[in-house]
């Protein structure tokens, strides 16, 4: 592996870290000050509206100038949105509206930085390695996502949300630094396209005419969407489980650390041939954890059924990412790539969302549950409408 790709597991990971981290943390402060699931799920919904707006456009600029700057441009953005934050939090001057505000802001530059990061891996290394190097850094990533709500929870409960904001303004310096000593993607290797719609179609149009990676995109959307409990960690944390700040720290990076504990299988074993057959397995297992998840009244067991629901969905960002990246053209990686962000956006965003709003006209456990079912509803209808995707396999050669 190239000294880039190195540099660029290290920018990924304290990016990822500090994402993740500022995602508990604002949950956290949200609940503190409104104790209420419709203000959870409202996050989601300010976090998904951009990505619905301008995901696309960023996919576009990101096959159109220098991807290090796009990235690095985002995270000056993020840093500003993170110091306000700060300031305002120390201050005692936090509202709603400033959370929600500085949400919005933070998601406008991930619409443009998560495009341009995903085109940027494949410039780091040689084709032929390209599918170790997607475990690899999918392993990186599922520790970071681990780390940040865990280093979160420890930060809240020793010093505060003030210092949980503090550590992420640091974490993102060190994301900003491992991007601007990259040596690849000072300009993309084809000849600079127009952002425009038709250029943007193009992205859209070619992953239409892709049913299997169109088929994961959307199986992975939907479970999510109504199987995803993580805006609802708060209530679990605090009223259900009374675990206080460190267990929500514990609980909020069991799914991760699931998926960390994946991705070292999946790079310890061959590669799965029956690919299409694992995903949709995979999905039914996430469902059903979810649905114990949300009945479980036991700390341990919680923790379990989540690490397993992130053990599930492991298989399918890994096998989503290395198909979306290996069948696409250098010039098209921008917009593929803000296709599927688009697509991960709705699935978390908006499965945040649903999440609160249901807990808010019902329960926080009738919700969770219902969504596990739904989970396994939309298993079933994509099996059955996609047998592409249920016979599909991996070819290695």
């Amino acid at each position: 592996m190239s000294r880039d790709f190195y540099l660029y597991l290290g920018s990924r990971f304290a990016s990822a870290t500090a994402m993740t981290l500022l995602r508990a943390s604002i949950a956290w402060h949200v609940y503190s000050v409104s104790h209420s699931a419709f203000h959870l799920g409202l996050i989601g919904l300010v976090q998904f509206l951009p990505a619905l707006a301008l995901t696309l456009v960023g996919g576009a600029v990101a096959d159109s100038y220098d991807r290090r700057r796009i990235i690095n441009a985002a995270q000056i953005v993020v840093s500003i949105a993170g110091t306000v934050l700060l300031y305002a939090t120390h201050a005692g001057t936090v509202t709603l509206p400033l959370l929600y505000g500085m949400v919005l802001l933070i998601s406008c530059a991930g619409a443009f930085e998560q495009p341009a990061r995903a085109a940027l891996l494949p410039t780091t290394v040689p084709r032929e390695v390209f599918p170790r190097a997607v475990t690899i850094a999918s392993t990186n990533q599922a520790l970071a996502f681990a780390t940040g709500p865990a280093l979160g929870g420890l930060v809240i409960a020793a010093a505060g949300v003030t210092a949980a904001y503090a550590t992420y303004l640091g974490l993102i310096a060190v994301a900003f630094v491992g991007i601007a000593a990259l040596r690849v993607g000072a300009r993309p290797e084809h000849a600079r396209s127009a952002i425009s719609l038709a250029a943007i179609r193009e992205g859209l149009a070619f992953v239409w005419s892709r049913p299997v990676v169109l088929g994961c995109m959307t199986l992975d959307m939907f479970a999510v969407i109504f199987g995803g409990a993580s805006a609802l960690l708060p209530i679990y944390a605090k009223e259900i489980l009374r675990v206080g700040p460190k267990g929500y720290g514990v609980l909020t990076s069991s799914l991760e650390l699931g998926a960390l504990l994946m991705s070292a299988l999946l790079v310890l074993r061959a590669p799965i041939k029956q690919a299409g057959r694992a995903l949709l397995s995979t999905v039914v297992v996430f469902g059903v954890a979810t649905i114990v998840f949300g009945l479980s009244r036991s700390f341990p067991l919680s923790v379990a059924a989540y690490m397993l629901a992130g053990m599930a969905d492991q298989v399918s960002v890994v096998m989503r990412s290395t198909a979306i990246q290996l069948s696409t053209p250098d010039e098209l990686r921008g917009r593929v790539s803000s296709v599927n962000m688009l697509f991960i956006g709705a699935s978390n965003q908006l499965g945040a969302a649903e999440s609160g709003f249901v807990a808010a006209l019902s329960s926080a456990t009738f919700s969770v549950v219902s969504g596990g079912i739904g989970c396994l509803i939309v298993v079933a209808i994509v099996a059955w409408r996609l047998p592409a995707l249920r016979h599909y396999r991996l070819e290695t050669h």
